[in-house]
């Protein structure tokens, strides 16, 4: 599977992401520093962000992964695209109920306090859980073109 990555800056954990992705059969495509850009605004969160939310919008890959000292800012960047259901996840529960219950598509990740050792588990819990399909009704109100439900719409 192709899993876009990107991040504002390469760290050791970083590095880890990549490593297990590949270890998992996975085909990173890489985005920012992590590619080896070169530096500039390209390498800056937003631009991080919206990046890899484009790859998976498009179909290009399945799903993606963003990082950035909070993960606050590549996850605001990367739902900025249409189709992008980004999820700020700070451990493997927490990533799981975002795929179950959002069908989250790109699983963004804070540099701050995740660890090498935290890596496995956020991707197991990220690969392996299945979208709950009670709840397409709800992810499908993200859409733009469909919208949420009207006052009238919830009252039947």
């Amino acid at each position: 599977m192709r899993v876009a990555v990107g991040s504002d800056e390469r760290t050791e954990v970083t590095d880890a992401l990549v490593a297990e992705l590949e270890a998992r059969g996975h085909e990173p495509v890489l985005i920012g520093p992590l590619a080896a850009e070169p530096a500039g605004p390209a390498m800056e969160w937003a631009a991080v962000g919206r990046a890899v939310g484009r790859l998976v919008a498009s179909g290009d890959c399945a799903t993606g992964v963003v990082c950035c000292w909070t993960g606050t800012g590549v996850s605001i960047a990367a739902n900025k695209v249409g189709g992008v259901r980004a999820a700020l996840c700070v451990d493997a529960e927490i990533a799981a109920g975002a795929r179950r219950w959002n069908d989250a598509n790109v699983l963004a990740l804070g540099l701050a306090r995740l660890t090498v050792d935290g890596v496995s588990a956020m991707l197991d819990a990220w690969f392996s859980t299945p979208p709950d399909p009670g709840e397409a009704t709800n992810v499908a109100r993200l859409d733009p073109e469909v919208g949420p439900p009207t006052d009238r719409e919830e009252a039947g």
